[in-house]
């Protein structure tokens, strides 16, 4: 089975993790399920960035984004090439690793 290596975060997982998941799993459905507290504002409906991650690798083994993960990608803060929404980021057999943005657009969490 494929695994994610999580990056550290200083919020949300500090020392970093390393996960196992299944194939045809979200990253954000593996990461949630293996005790990393991803944030996910919109219950994983693409409706929302804040599950925004960055595949440092193992970026090209995930299938292509849709036309509405994109859109909602240009609203992410630190969007980059690498960018997507783990909701929608779907595992297959290579092992991948992610970084989660230091920030994420959350206005529930910011008070709006």
């Amino acid at each position: 089975m494929p695994t994610i290596r999580v990056l550290p975060h200083e919020d949300i997982c500090p020392a970093g993790a390393i996960v196992v998941a299944q194939r045809g799993q979200s990253i954000c459905r593996a990461l949630l399920e293996n005790g990393v507290a991803m944030e996910h504002a919109c219950e994983l409906s693409c409706a929302c960035t804040t599950c925004h991650v960055i595949v440092r690798e193992g970026f090209s083994s995930l299938p292509a984004s849709h036309e509405d993960e994109d859109d909602l990608l240009d609203k992410a803060w630190g969007l980059t090439p690498l960018s997507r929404l783990s909701c929608q980021a779907i595992v297959g057999t290579t092992d991948l690793v992610v970084e989660i943005p230091r920030y994420s657009i959350n206005q529930v969490k910011e008070g709006k």
